[in-house]
């Protein structure tokens, strides 16, 4: 069976935000069974040599598909839904679409969402006051072209709900500020449509259960 390692307990900011999320909801739509083996961050259970073996910086998630190991969230998403068939179209321009949405995810969207997200632990004098506002610039940047892009789409890549709408609208999460969505609904309305979905409740249910706060 599949072991997905993911977190048995991290900080309480970051409880429910992990990336083992992204992958939990993939195997939910795709109906692969698997196990989840928890980490416990602060006791520092991922800074061992045993899962560096697995993931090389000490990240989360990682799995192990029978042997096959295979680390960071998209390159995860889009080994299952090769294998499994589901959540990627079978043809070539397709398959193109999604890996292309799943790169835009997690290069050209998440990027500053994830500064704004540490510039706001940061923010004690104005130099990193002036970071934060040019980073909200610049996220609100990335949200406008998604706008755009979604005028007349329900999800990111295909006509389908595929891998690629998993990372788009997790990383559309990182950050919840109505400076950022509401000049913007048809993102956050994309956002929203994609975690309505049941395996994405299923997921966050179970992550809820298992993973603890420190």
């Amino acid at each position: 069976m599949l072991t997905l390692y993911g977190f048995s307990r991290v900080n309480s900011f970051a409880r429910g935000r992990t990336r083992e999320l992204r992958v939990m909801w993939a195997l939910e739509e795709m109906g692969v069974p698997y196990r989840v083996r928890g980490l416990d961050h602060p006791a520092h259970e991922l800074n061992t040599e045993a899962y560096r073996r697995l993931s090389p910086f000490e990240q989360i998630p990682s799995i192990d598909d029978d042997g096959v190991v295979v680390s960071e969230s998209g390159a995860i998403l889009l080994y299952l839904a090769r294998k499994s068939g589901k959540l990627i179209p079978a043809d070539e321009l397709g398959q193109t679409q999604v890996v292309r949405w799943c790169f835009a995810a997690l290069n050209t969207v998440e990027l500053p969402m994830i500064y704004v997200d540490q510039l706001r632990f940061a923010v004690k004098e104005d130099p990193a006051a002036k970071q934060l506002d040019a980073m909200m610039e610049w996220a609100r940047l990335r949200v406008k072209h998604l706008e755009r892009w979604l005028k007349d789409r329900e999800y990111v890549a295909t006509d389908e709900f595929t891998i690629a709408d998993i990372l788009m609208s997790l990383v559309l999460s990182e950050i919840d500020d109505a400076t950022l969505y509401d000049p913007y609904p048809r993102v956050r309305e994309y956002r929203e449509h994609c975690k309505s979905r049941p395996a994405w409740k299923k997921s966050i249910e179970a992550y809820c259960d298992y993973v603890e706060t420190a």
